[in-house]
C-alpha cells in the first residue's frame, strides 16, 4: 500500500465519522451546492463553449458542428455525439490513453440527458433528407477534479449548446467563419447528484465525499418531468429515499436553470 492510498483511507475514514454526526467536511448542508460559476465563450474558435466551476472541480465544454448523412432508421434528423476526456493534468486518478469506463459512463448520462428531455430538435438539423444533415459534437473536458463531474459537466453541455452558433453552409461546403443565428434549443435538462454514506443522503459529493459513498444515484430532469437517471456505488437505496431524492432533484434543479 502506498503513502496516497494510506492518506485516503483516513480521509475516508474522517469522512464517513463525520457523516455519521450528520456533518460535512466543508461545512455545508446535506443537499446544498458548491458555489457555482459558467463562464461562456471560453473556447475562442468553438462554435459554442462554457467553463464551469463547481467548487475547485473545472470542466469545460465545447461544440463543433460538421456534415454527415443521417442514421438508416432517422433519414431526416441530426445527430449528436457526445465525448468525454479524462487527462491526467486534472487529476492523478486519470490516465492517457483510450477511455475508460467512468469518461464512457459520464459522457452516456449527458448524453442521455439532453435527447430524452428534447433539447435539440434534430429533425431541424436535417439539410437534405438521407443525404446531409448537421451532426453536434460535443466534447467535455476536464481542467481539475475535485468531485461530482456529473452536474459539472451537465452544466457545461447546455450552457454549451444554448449559446452555438450555426455555420453558414453554401455550396456543399460549411462555412465556419461565417454563422447564422444559433443552434435550436429547446429544452434546459439539469443532473443532481445525490450520494450515501451510511444512512446520511447528500448533494454534490466533494472528491474526499465521492470516494468514501456507499451509493450515488444522479437524476436528469427537465421542468416537472424526470429525462434520466444513473446509479452507482455498490451500496443501495430504499424506495423512499429515492422518492426523496427526486423530490429534492426538482427543487434543485431549479436553482441550477437559472444559472442558464
Amino acid at each position: 500500500m502506498t503513502v496516497e492510498d494510506i492518506s485516503w483511507e483516513i480521509k475516508t475514514d474522517y469522512t464517513r465519522h463525520l457523516a455519521k454526526k450528520k456533518m460535512r467536511e466543508d461545512k455545508r448542508k446535506p443537499f446544498e451546492y458548491r458555489k457555482i460559476e459558467l463562464e461562456n465563450g471560453y473556447i475562442p474558435n468553438a462554435l459554442g463553449s462554457t467553463r464551469v466551476r463547481l467548487g475547485k472541480t473545472e470542466v469545460i465544454a465545447g461544440v463543433s458542428l460538421v456534415m454527415g448523412t443521417p442514421y438508416p432508421d432517422k433519414l431526416n434528423a441530426g445527430t449528436l455525439m457526445t465525448s468525454v476526456e479524462l487527462t491526467p493534468i486534472a487529476s492523478p486518478m486519470f490516465e492517457s490513453g483510450p477511455p475508460r469506463p467512468n469518461a464512457v459512463e459520464y459522457a452516456r448520462v449527458v448524453d442521455r440527458g439532453i435527447r430524452e428531455s428534447g433539447t435539440l430538435d434534430f429533425e431541424k438539423l436535417c439539410v437534405t433528407e438521407g443525404e446531409e444533415v448537421w451532426m453536434v459534437i460535443l466534447d467535455l473536458h476536464v481542467l481539475d477534479y475535485n468531485g461530482n463531474l456529473f452536474d459539472a459537466f451537465a452544466l457545461a453541455a447546455i450552457s454549451a449548446l444554448l449559446n452555438t452558433k450555426m455555420p453558414k453552409y453554401e455550396d456543399g461546403k460549411v462555412i465556419r467563419e461565417e454563422t447564422k443565428g444559433k443552434l435550436s434549443v429547446q429544452k434546459k435538462p439539469v443532473e443532481c447528484t445525490f450520494f450515501k454514506i451510511g444512512d446520511m443522503l447528500m448533494l454534490d459529493p466533494s472528491l474526499g465525499e465521492d470516494k468514501a459513498l456507499d451509493a450515488r444515484l444522479t437524476v436528469a430532469t427537465v421542468g416537472d418531468r424526470i429525462c434520466a437517471m444513473q446509479k452507482g456505488g455498490n451500496g443501495s437505496f430504499t424506495m423512499k429515499e429515492i422518492d426523496e431524492l427526486v423530490d429534492m432533484s426538482f427543487k434543485k434543479s431549479k436553482e441550477l436553470t437559472k444559472l442558464l
